[in-house]
């Protein structure tokens, strides 16, 4: 959406160059396409639904971390957007030259910190002396997940400092689980992930990994800026949306006064926060959270 907004005004103050304006239009298009080619080919989770699982003994659980996901591919760091994280050299010291998928993170309740970290080109090591490169899985290799798990244990635990694999455990029932997730968000974490132990490496959504939070997250992309009334007259109201599922919805709560006075841009993707879904398929109490970070 940025991408498309970007280039139409690129288009419109294009009219009347000379050809060399032409090429140069050109060859920033080829470059931002590419670089949306260059994004890693990760696995992503889909949301816990009790009656989609049937039996929990089936699955390993480890916490949900709130951090900055990393794909390391033998030699870079890599977003999940494909850029290049400017991580220091003595950092990956000893990393593996076969691909690792993980989490850039500080501590629980620390997104904001480690996000400001890997976005800078030049970061202090005091900075990145905070980060550990979480580990939950190994794409490369074509072994089910209990393996891979195993591997991981076996190759990475000593290798480097900086590297820490997520540690993966078992349950019985409903109840256990219930129990270690009051657990994990007591203790400021965001949640769990269920991992089928028999699933291979998938690249995009899988079915075989899911995410337990009591609150649930996603992106929409803003449609437009709704006035305020009362109080907040003269700033905005409220966003509407599109989730990436195409439906439309108004997001109101949330926002500081700040982010009233700037809203996030039109075109912009933002994180927001709900309580389920109505009938109807639309987040219930949808609560702003934050413009997502483009790493």
């Amino acid at each position: 959406m940025t991408k498309i907004s970007w280039l139409s005004s690129e288009l419109n103050s294009f009219v009347g160059l000379c050809c060399g304006g032409l090429a140069f239009f050109f060859v920033v298009t080829a470059e931002l396409t590419a670089a949306e080619m260059a994004k890693p080919p990760i696995q992503l989770a889909k949301e816990y639904k009790q009656q989609r699982i049937t039996k929990l003994s089936d699955y390993l659980i480890s916490e949900k971390l709130d951090g900055v996901r990393g794909y390391w591919n033998g030699s870079d760091m890599l977003s999940r957007s494909g850029r290049v994280i400017n991580v220091p050299n003595w950092f990956v010291e000893g990393f593996p030259n076969y691909p690792i998928d993980g989490e850039l993170w500080i501590d629980r309740n620390h997104f904001e910190q480690v996000s400001a970290i890997v976005r800078k080109n030049n970061a202090s090591k005091a900075e990145w002396l905070q980060v550990s490169f979480m580990v939950f899985d190994l794409p490369a290799e074509s072994t089910p997940f209990i393996e891979r798990y195993e591997k991981a244990l076996a190759d990475l635990s000593q290798i480097s400092p900086y590297i820490n694999v997520i540690e993966q455990f078992s349950i019985g029932d409903q109840a256990e689980l219930d129990a270690r997730l009051n657990v994990i968000v007591e203790a400021n974490g965001e949640g769990l992930m269920l991992h089928r132990k028999t699933a291979h490496y998938q690249i995009g959504r899988s079915n075989d990994i899911v995410k337990l939070k009591p609150v649930y997250d996603a992106e929409a992309v803003v449609l437009a800026h709704q006035q305020g009334k009362g109080k907040y007259t003269g700033m905005m109201g409220a966003l509407l949306v599109e989730s990436m599922q195409g439906k439309r919805f108004s997001i109101g709560s949330g926002f500081t006064d700040e982010e009233r006075r700037n809203p996030p841009k039109v075109g912009s993707v933002i994180t927001f926060k709900y309580y389920g879904k109505t009938q109807k398929g639309t987040p219930r109490f949808a609560s702003f959270l934050r413009v997502r970070d483009p790493f």
